[in-house]
């Protein structure tokens, strides 16, 4: 379901600016920040302003629908709450962040949990390392 759909079903007001910067997190292949998401939604339309932008972040993570992230680079980032759980391998010298799921690691995370008394409800998992070449890897 698209996020001005959803956006719509939770009864937010969608503006003609609200629908382009919806339509650029739909769009994103990244992990954009605020001001990415702010170049991109200025290009589709000119009047957007960078408070508009931060406003709508605010009000789509208030509600569920965006999820921010904070991969030690000193700045927000933001995906669509996906409809399947992923974990997040940042490479440190590009900043390219690589999403995976891994059954293995998820059944260890529960047992884990498990063994010390807990049912796991909610987990985040993000691992930073650098390419094994000594290269950064490109974008997709």
């Amino acid at each position: 379901m698209s996020l001005e759909k959803r956006c719509t079903e939770k009864g937010l007001r969608m503006t003609g600016q609200r629908r382009v910067i919806a339509r650029v997190l739909e769009e994103a292949q990244d992990h954009p920040d605020v001001e990415d998401l702010y170049n991109r939604a200025s290009k589709i339309d000119s009047h957007i302003s960078i408070a508009t932008v931060y406003r709508t972040v605010k009000l789509l993570e208030e509600t569920g629908m965006l999820e921010r992230h904070e991969f030690r680079d000193g700045r927000a980032r933001y995906e669509i709450v996906p409809e399947d759980h992923h974990d997040h391998l940042i490479d440190l010298k590009s900043g390219h962040v690589i999403e995976f799921a891994n059954e293995e690691i998820e059944r260890l995370q529960e047992k884990i949990a498990h063994d010390l008394g807990y049912k796991l409800v909610d987990h985040r998992l993000e691992l930073y390392g650098i390419p094994l070449d000594n290269k950064s890897k490109k974008d997709d």
